[in-house]
């Protein structure tokens, strides 16, 4: 077994494909309309479905916002550089809803990130240039 894909309804198809593609670097994978139904699948990922997991964004029309409830978590994406890529996501658009940093009660570096529709995104520092940063930070305080 394998995971698959992982469902988010979305109120804007557009601005959603938009985020998780120019923003997240994700690519659209493929797209469908289902007129009986009333409802669009868009699905986004970094790599082919063949191989890699993906995110089924699906717009039901006419609905344009969704309560998320509180028994979602998030999604989370792993990064080399989590402070250039908060850095870069804000300069795109994106809304950055917990600078990278320390986790509570650990040392991982993570940040969180906001979608269109409300939905967080968490990200994770996975090479060492958290540790490059944090060094870094801790020699200008104490210059």
């Amino acid at each position: 077994m394998r995971l698959l894909h992982t469902m988010l309804r979305v109120g804007n198809l557009e601005k959603s494909i938009q985020f998780y593609c120019d923003v997240l670097g994700m690519k659209l994978l493929r797209q469908k309309d289902y007129p009986g139904g009333k409802f669009t699948l868009a699905f986004v990922g970094y790599g082919d479905e063949a191989d890699h997991s993906v995110i089924e964004l699906t717009y039901n029309w006419g609905v344009d916002s969704y309560d998320l409830g509180d028994g979602y978590g998030h999604i989370a994406l792993g990064v080399d550089d989590i402070y250039g890529t908060c850095d870069r996501i804000k300069a795109q658009g994106g809304n950055v809803v917990r600078e990278p940093g320390p986790m509570k009660h650990g040392s991982t570096v993570i940040a969180f990130v906001q979608d269109p529709t409300g939905y967080k995104i968490e990200l994770i520092q996975l090479s060492s240039h958290s540790s490059q940063k944090n060094e870094e930070k801790e020699a200008q305080a104490v210059s």
